[in-house]
């Protein structure tokens, strides 16, 4: 990856990490999960996803669900630095005035489904990708889900009838950052061997670093990974990425931090320079 693009790319996931932690009060977000999808959500959007603030509508665009749709500040703020939204919009999060809370919404630009309820929208995906394949057009179909969600039994009900329709047009990316709520996955439900799971059920896997874009350029160089399966991406992250004091904590799942501890977190991302900017400027920037 040229070193300008892989720059870039990094100053986005920054800047995303920012509007989540402002995020994280008056009433709080999911900051850990968040975190930890922050780049595969600036890489996705950049590099692979053929949708873009001006072909919301067409119907030739790819599809992109979030079923760990408690992850949606990350994609409010990768969806506020590619100009899909206001970035001012990201101030009404949970607010009356605004459709920007803790599960995606429709209402806002980019969303393609409603979401939230683990385990729904990887069917939900594969039925798009059945659609799109049965008129004739060359759409991908992108999902993500959490490691955790993979606990749910729809999620390999859905896993198998992707493998028997041969659906190579659909691109799971499960975020393996360890923890379910406020446990460790292999502590509750161990799911390892996760790529050879998916494998027997008839996908091609490959597993990336989700925090490092060449790792992920070369995980998604080539789609389909194989002709006739459906595609899954394990991107290892790590819940929390870029804030130390937050990392791979159990505890820091849902979070509901005041200004002052906000602040403070935005110092720590920035590695402890403080900024002049005032809250609503940086949320505005």
């Amino acid at each position: 990856m040229e070193q300008s693009k892989a720059s870039e790319l990094k100053e986005i996931s920054h800047k995303v990490r920012e509007h989540i932690i402002r995020m994280s009060t008056d009433g709080g977000c999911f900051i850990g999960a968040s975190l930890s999808c922050a780049d595969i959500l600036v890489y996705l959007y950049k590099e692979v996803l053929k949708v873009h603030p001006g072909n919301l509508d067409d119907p030739g665009r790819d599809y992109f669900f979030l079923s760990k749709g408690h992850d949606v500040p990350a994609l409010y703020g990768t969806f506020a630095e590619l100009g899909f939204i206001e970035k001012e919009r990201l101030a009404n999060h949970l607010k009356t005035n605004d459709h920007i809370y803790w599960h995606p919404n429709m209402n806002v630009p980019g969303i393609e489904y409603f979401s939230g309820s683990l385990g729904h929208s990887l069917s939900v995906a594969i039925g798009v990708a059945i659609d799109c394949r049965m008129k004739g057009q060359g759409n991908r179909v992108f999902v993500v889900l959490g490691d955790g969600e993979l606990n749910e039994g729809s999620v390999w009900e859905g896993a198998l009838v992707a493998a028997a329709k041969g659906l190579d047009n659909l691109v799971a990316v499960v975020d393996r950052n360890k923890f379910q709520a406020n446990i460790e996955t292999e502590e509750l439900i161990p799911l390892e061997p996760i790529t050879n799971k998916f494998e027997a059920f008839g996908w091609k896997a490959v597993k990336a670093d989700g925090h490092d874009f060449e790792s992920l350029e070369s995980a998604f160089a080539r789609l389909p990974l194989e002709s006739g399966k459906p595609t899954v991406v394990i991107a290892e992250t790590v819940r929390g990425k870029g804030l130390p004091s937050i990392e791979a904590q159990a505890n820091r799942w849902f979070v509901n931090f005041s200004k002052e501890e906000v602040e403070e977190l935005l110092r720590e991302l920035n590695g402890g320079r403080t900024t002049e900017l005032k809250s609503e400027e940086i949320i505005a920037r």
